[in-house]
C-alpha cells in the first residue's frame, strides 16, 4: 500500500449486505466500483420509495475499508453512502463547517479530526450522545488519548473510530553507524545530531498547514509545557507558548532547519514527502517522525518489489523523540472521530450507524487493512493484530497514544493553528529568543479581535 496525496472528491454508495457489524442486514452481490458508478441513479432512487440514506463525510484515509464497513453497517432500515471530504483537515473542517452552518438536514455522519470535535460541538453543530453511548464512547477499554477527543464542556459528542499517533521510524544501520542505542529513550538533539553525523536526513512535517503544529505541540508538550490553558474560556484562554517549553520547542526547530539533516523541502515538508530518504538510491536513510500508517507503506513497497526485504528489516522504530532530556515525551495523537450531524433527519439510525462503523471489529479491520490503528485498547490484542504487526510495534502505538498529548481543545482550534502557522513558519526563520513571544502576542491580539489572520 503506497501513501498517496489525493485531492480528488467523490462517494461510494453502500446498499444493505449480511455482516456481523450491520443489524437487520440483507447481502446485495455488487461491488463498491459497480455502485460508485450507480451513485447518481441509486440516490435518486432512495427516496420515499426506500430506506433513507445516510451520508457519511470521510476524510480519504482508509476509503476502501471505509467502504466495507458502509455496506456492512447498512441495514434494512437505512443505507449509507460515503461522500468523500478533500484531504487536508483544514479543507475538510471548512466544508463541514459550511454545510452545518447552513443547518444542512443531510450530513448525516462526519469523520472528524480531533480539534474539531470541540468546535463544532460548541457550535451545536453536532448530536450529544444520549449516556448510554457516551458512556461506551468514553469507556476505560478506549485509550486515553482517545477518549479526551470526544468530550467538550463535560458532554460526549463523537465516537473515536482509529487513533493515531507518530513515533520515530529509523534505519537500524544509520543508527548503528551513528553509534544511537535506541534501545533508550533519545531526544531531538540527540537524533538530529546522529544523522549529521552519519549522514544522514531527520525527516519531520514542517509545511505551513496543521502537521507542522501537531509538531509544535508535540515539542511544547514535551518539555512539560501547553500552548494554552483554560481552554473552555474560549477567546478568554490563557496563552501559555511564551514559556521556557516554547523556547525549548523553537530550539529544536531551529537546530534541524539549520542541520545538513534537514530535508533539502523542509519547509513544504508533509506526511508523504520524506518517505522516500528512508531508502534512497544513495545514502544511509534517515530518522523520520510520522504516523502509524509507515509500516503498511513500506511492507506494500516490498510486495511491489521496490524495495528489498533486506531493506524493509532495517527498518526500526522508537518513542517519539524528548524535547528536553529526562523528559518524557508527549507523541501527538490524531486520528478519526465520528460525529453526528444535529440538523440530520434521521439522528437515531445516524447514531446507530456511528456505534457500528466505531466497533472493535470495525477498528481491527482499519488497522489491519489500512494502518490505521485501534483507538480500543482490547482491539490490540486481535489475533489479526498480532499477525499484521510486530508485537513491539502494537505495544509501541499502543503506549503512545494512551500517554500522548492531543491538540488544545478549543471551540477556536482553528484560529490557533493558524495563528502558529503564520508566526511559525517558515522554520527556517523559528528563533527561540523571538518566536515563541510574538507568536503569545498574536494569537492574543487575533483572539482579542485587534489583528487578522
Amino acid at each position: 500500500m503506497r501513501h498517496t496525496v489525493d485531492d480528488d472528491r467523490g462517494q461510494v454508495v453502500a446498499r444493505r449486505p449480511r455482516s456481523v457489524l450491520g443489524r437487520r442486514a440483507r447481502r446485495r452481490g455488487v461491488g463498491l466500483a459497480a455502485l460508485a458508478l450507480a451513485a447518481p441513479l441509486l440516490a435518486a432512487c432512495s427516496g420515499d420509495s426506500g430506506p433513507p440514506t445516510l451520508n457519511w463525510y470521510v476524510n480519504p484515509d482508509g476509503v476502501d475499508t471505509l467502504g466495507k464497513l458502509a455496506e456492512q453497517c447498512s441495514t434494512d432500515d437505512y443505507d449509507i453512502e460515503l461522500q468523500l471530504l478533500p484531504t487536508g483537515a483544514t479543507d475538510q473542517r471548512v466544508q463541514l463547517a459550511r454545510r452545518l452552518a447552513a443547518k444542512d438536514d443531510s450530513t448525516d455522519l462526519m469523520s472528524l479530526d480531533p480539534v474539531f470535535v470541540a468546535e463544532f460541538a460548541n457550535a451545536g453543530w453536532l448530536e450529544e450522545l444520549p449516556q448510554e453511548a457516551a458512556d461506551k464512547a468514553t469507556e476505560d477499554d478506549v485509550l486515553r488519548g482517545a477518549a479526551e477527543t470526544v468530550t467538550w464542556d463535560d458532554k460526549v459528542y463523537a465516537f473515536p473510530q482509529w487513533a493515531n499517533t507518530q513515533v520515530l521510524w529509523f534505519r537500524k544501520s544509520l543508527a548503528e553507524q551513528a553509534g544511537l542505542d535506541m534501545s533508550q529513550p533519545v531526544t531531538w538533539e540527540q537524533v538530529i545530531d546522529a544523522a549529521n553525523e552519519a549522514g544522514g536526513k531527520v525527516g519531520v512535517q514542517a509545511n505551513k498547514y496543521e502537521a507542522y503544529v501537531v509538531w509544535i505541540n508535540a515539542l511544547v508538550q514535551g518539555a512539560g509545557g501547553q500552548i494554552i490553558s483554560d481552554n473552555e474560556a474560549g477567546k478568554d484562554a490563557t496563552i501559555e507558548i511564551d514559556s521556557e517549553a516554547g523556547q525549548a520547542a523553537a530550539a529544536v526547530i531551529e537546530q534541524l532547519a539549520g542541520a545538513d539533516a534537514a530535508q533539502p523541502d523542509l519547509t513544504t515538508s508533509n506526511e508523504g514527502s520524506s518517505l522516500g530518504w528512508m531508502y534512497p538510491a544513495e545514502g544511509p536513510g534517515e530518522f523520520m517522525v510520522n504516523w502509524t500508517f509507515v509500516y503498511k507503506n513500506y511492507q506494500g513497497l516490498v510486495d511491489s518489489g521496490e524495495i528489498t526485504q533486506e531493506q524493509f528489516d532495517d527498518l526500526g522504530w522508537a518513542r517519539y523523540p524528548a524535547t528536553v532530556e529526562g523528559e518524557q515525551s508527549k507523541p501527538p495523537v490524531g486520528g478519526i472521530d465520528i460525529g453526528v450531524g444535529a440538523f440530520s433527519q434521521h439522528p437515531e439510525f445516524a447514531l446507530e450507524a456511528a456505534e457500528c462503523v466505531t466497533s472493535e471489529e470495525a477498528q481491527v479491520a482499519l488497522a489491519v487493512d489500512e494502518g490505521l490503528m485501534p483507538a480500543r485498547n482490547s482491539a490490540y490484542d486481535s489475533p489479526k493484530l498480532a499477525e499484521a504487526y510486530p508485537k513491539d510495534l502494537l505495544e509501541l502505538f499502543r503506549d503512545s497514544v494512551d500517554t500522548g498529548g492531543p491538540r488544545p481543545e478549543s471551540a477556536y482550534y482553528a484560529t490557533i493553528s493558524a495563528a502558529l502557522q503564520s508566526v511559525w513558519h517558515a522554520p527556517t526563520s523559528v528563533d527561540p529568543d523571538s518566536t515563541p513571544e510574538e507568536s503569545a502576542d498574536f494569537l492574543r491580539d487575533v483572539l482579542d479581535g485587534k489583528a487578522l489572520l
